[in-house]
């Protein structure tokens, strides 16, 4: 069941009340999973059941995306803030220091609330920040291509193309390498999410420097790459060991940038691995 939690955040303007939406299941140490840009917490439906075996799980929407509101005015949406606001999160549920699995921009932010001491451990999949500036540039230009079809398809043409495996490919394959998994529901939903998240533009723009170029000494890192991830190459979890030479790093074979979808039962056991 979907919940909401409700925290205060300093501001140049004094304090903001930052409201998050998320979902919690299971048993164990706590793990926190945190989606990519434009995405929902339900990208991780088709491992939350696997990990709810092990793990106390919680999937959160992140500010501006999902069923969490656009961040107040005052706060803007960058590590500086986001990373903060999630380690409220974990103090308002009473998390202590939470394992957490990221992907993608959600894979950053798992690094950073590493970095800041605030998780126990971190596995991140095809995480932002590797990036040369190049590759930034194909990303960023790759995800705004995306959103501006999700914003201009029409819902009632989402819904019709989302009942093939054909039309399923159309909307996701730059994300999934094998979209007509995903089931017809969750392409209509995950395409809506992109078109209506409010969180997007902001969050991108303050992407554009964010370069992650610190080790993390002493905490289990676990860094996975698709080998068919077509918005953030496979070559960037190599600058990810260099970076953190003691960093698990894990191929995903036959996974695309979400890998999730994919295999979900080796990226269950890929974070599972690395939560221990």
């Amino acid at each position: 069941m979907a919940a909401t939690v409700s925290f205060s955040l300093p501001s140049p303007h004094g304090p903001r009340t930052v409201t998050l939406s998320y979902a919690r299941v299971g048993t164990g140490e706590p793990l926190l999973l945190l989606h990519g840009i434009g995405h929902h917490r339900q990208a991780w439906d088709p491992v939350v059941d696997i990990l709810a075996t092990e793990r106390d799980v919680i999937a959160v929407d992140l500010p501006g995306f999902g069923a969490s509101p656009a961040l107040p005015d005052g706060l803007a949406y960058d590590l500086s803030t986001v990373v903060p606001a999630l380690g409220a999160l974990c103090t308002a549920l009473e998390l202590g220091r939470p394992h957490v699995a990221g992907n993608s921009l959600g894979g950053l932010l798992a690094l950073e609330l590493g970095r800041t001491n605030l998780v126990r451990s971190v596995t991140a999949l095809s995480p932002a920040g590797f990036w040369s500036p190049a590759e930034r540039r194909y990303a960023f230009t790759v995800l705004l291509a995306m959103r501006r079809a999700a914003r201009n398809i029409p819902v009632p043409v989402v819904e019709r193309l989302s009942r093939t495996a054909a039309g399923r490919t159309v909307l996701t394959s730059t994300i999934y390498a094998r979209p007509g998994r995903r089931s017809p529901e969750a392409v209509v939903a995950e395409t809506l999410a992109l078109a209506r998240a409010e969180g997007f533009a902001d969050t991108l723009r303050g992407g554009s420097s964010v370069q992650f170029a610190e080790d993390l000494p002493g905490l289990p890192v676990t860094v996975a790459w698709g080998t068919r991830d077509r918005i953030l190459m496979r070559r960037q979890g190599v600058r990810a060991k260099q970076i953190i030479p003691k960093a698990r790093l894990v191929r995903l074979p036959g996974c695309g940038h979400v890998p999730m979808n994919d295999d979900p039962a080796l990226v269950a056991r890929v974070i599972l691995d690395g939560s221990r």
